[in-house]
């Protein structure tokens, strides 16, 4: 066994030592039939932490010949499958990071020169007298393949870490994507290639040079949604076996909605590093923003483009963004709009992307804990005013001050001029900017099916809080504050909390465009 060629199962083993392991080797199933296929080249992109590099370590010791799977696997999910036996320990397998490679070099040509090395010097090992120079990894891997008879599994994890780490080299990432190409496109000795990253594969016009590898990203999951990253009843079972309550978990570290290649519906998918720290440390907390991306964000959120500072309030404010992601190039410096940003954000993890409206929105509390202290250090000072405020206003919502809250929404619009001021989903997003921290307390609901409508916002007191009173807001613009309480009667808003009937506010907020002032009425339902 070696570092590279056929790498011992230890740390694969280490995985299914510790305390919280999440069975994900349904993934060697799907990948089995594509072996030996022209689909057998997959580039899977991730964020940090969401099971990327395990999953590797996991194939790793699947395919190798020189180890026996059945120890490790005989009591996970892809014993039973049919193609089990058919590849389990039946290749050489190759596994590389290439950030092993590039971070002890200083040119693209020193990385190749040292990657080859290393490979070919494994090669030799297992397979003396093979007869090649120390730049010839192809024509290695290919004479091997024709001795033994048993193909390759590669396996690269952090593809794309040159793309990341040297952004502007264009010259090596161009040089560093045509040695792939020419090591892995129509080469007979590759079973299975599987790439993992950060970011889909580099563009280039002419230089999308690895145009053989099926993509699976954060804009496009397909089939392999829930192999990456925890999914609702994954977490529901981990919390329920380690005592942590769902719902506060899935506050934290829910919202990324990943959509397959048939279903509309969507699978749930959870950070993976920030649920085990969770459940270890009995603790709900911020564990991903010690990663390298995060001290990105507030460099990305930043830059000059038109409406880009509007989108990330609107987002802080609970609402949703629509992008074009598909002109994106997957590098981290070719930017040509906000939507180019957007796009990034999504991959590195900051934001969740739907299809169905091709819309990207903040996923959840931890992801936006990161938002509020990127942007206090960049200067978005009545932003940061309104959201340090809110604790203020959520306190006049519960004492019924309906004057202290029609005065807050004066002050918020005023504040946040940047969100165009011209109708009631606007006025949304200010009156959620302004109960930012709702959140710790509620489930916070634009648009809820009830009655016989839609209630414009409504705050569910999440178990934890069960004495907290839940909320009913209903918007009007240049109408007012009376006719959204008698609307919301009107048209049996109260019907869908039901549960809270007990302690249930209902409150009516109106524009007043001439005045350019804001009037709230509150009532306490009475059933």
């Amino acid at each position: 066994m070696g570092e590279y060629l056929n790498p011992s199962g230890e740390n694969f083993a280490m995985s299914l030592n510790s305390k919280i392991y999440v069975d994900k080797s349904g993934l060697i199933a799907h990948l089995n039939s594509l072996i030996n296929t022209e689909q057998r080249f997959l580039c899977v992109s991730r964020p940090r932490r969401f099971g990327k590099t395990m999953a590797a370590k996991m194939m790793a010791a699947y395919y190798c010949h020189q180890l026996e799977a059945d120890s490790q696997f005989g009591d996970l999910e892809i014993a039973r499958d049919p193609s089990y036996a058919t590849h389990k320990n039946k290749y050489d397998v190759i596994m590389l990071n290439m950030h092993n490679f590039l971070t002890p070099t200083e040119t693209m040509a020193e990385m190749i020169t040292l990657l080859q090395k290393e490979v070919i010097g494994e090669l030799r090992e297992q397979y003396p007298g093979l007869d090649v120079a120390d730049d010839e990894l192809a024509k290695a891997m290919g004479k091997a393949w024709r001795s033994s008879g048993r193909k390759f599994i590669l396996i690269i994890d952090e593809w794309d870490c040159l793309i990341r780490m040297r952004q502007d080299n264009i010259a090596a990432q161009k040089e560093y994507l045509d040695f792939l190409r020419f090591w892995l496109k129509d080469r007979d000795y590759i079973a299975l290639a599987y790439m993992t990253g950060i970011l889909p594969v580099k563009k280039y016009g002419l230089h999308s040079a690895l145009n053989m590898f099926v993509e699976y990203s954060m804009t496009d999951p397909g089939e392999l949604a829930q192999y990456f990253g925890f999914t609702d009843a994954e977490v529901l079972g981990l919390c329920d076996k380690h005592g942590m309550p769902f719902e506060e978990v899935k506050a934290w570290y829910d919202g990324y909605h990943l959509h397959g290649p048939i279903s509309d519906e969507a699978v749930s998918i959870y950070s993976p590093r920030s649920v085990v720290e969770a459940l270890r440390r009995k603790k709900l907390f911020n564990y991903w923003n010690q990663t390298e991306t995060y001290e990105a964000l507030k460099i990305y959120i930043d830059m000059d483009y038109d409406g880009l500072k509007e989108a990330v309030v609107t987002m802080l404010a609970g609402g949703s963004i629509t992008v074009n992601p598909f002109k994106f190039t997957n590098d981290m410096t070719t930017f040509d709009s906000r939507d180019d940003i957007l796009t990034l954000l999504v991959h590195l993890g900051y934001l969740n992307f739907d299809p169905a409206g091709n819309a990207v929105a903040i996923p959840n509390k931890e992801v936006r804990t990161e938002y509020v202290n990127s942007i206090s250090s960049i200067g978005w000072n009545e932003v940061m005013k309104q959201i340090n405020n809110a604790n203020r206003l959520l306190d006049s919502l519960w004492d019924m001050d309906a004057e202290a809250i029609a005065r807050s929404m004066d002050e918020a619009h005023n504040e946040v001029s940047i969100l165009q001021y011209n109708d009631e989903n606007a006025l949304s997003y200010v009156i959620n900017l302004a109960f930012f921290t709702a959140r710790e307390y509620y489930t916070v609901i634009r648009e809820l099916p009830s009655g016989k409508g839609f209630a414009d916002i409504c705050f569910v007191p999440r178990r934890k809080f069960a004495d907290k009173a839940a909320v009913l807001i209903e918007l009007k613009w240049d109408k007012s504050a009376r006719g959204a309480l008698d609307q919301i009667k009107a048209r049996e808003y109260a019907g869908a909390l039901n549960d809270y009937k007990q302690n249930l506010l209902l409150v009516g907020i109106n524009y007043d465009r001439a005045s350019k002032t804001h009037e709230c009425e509150i009532e306490r339902y009475e059933h």
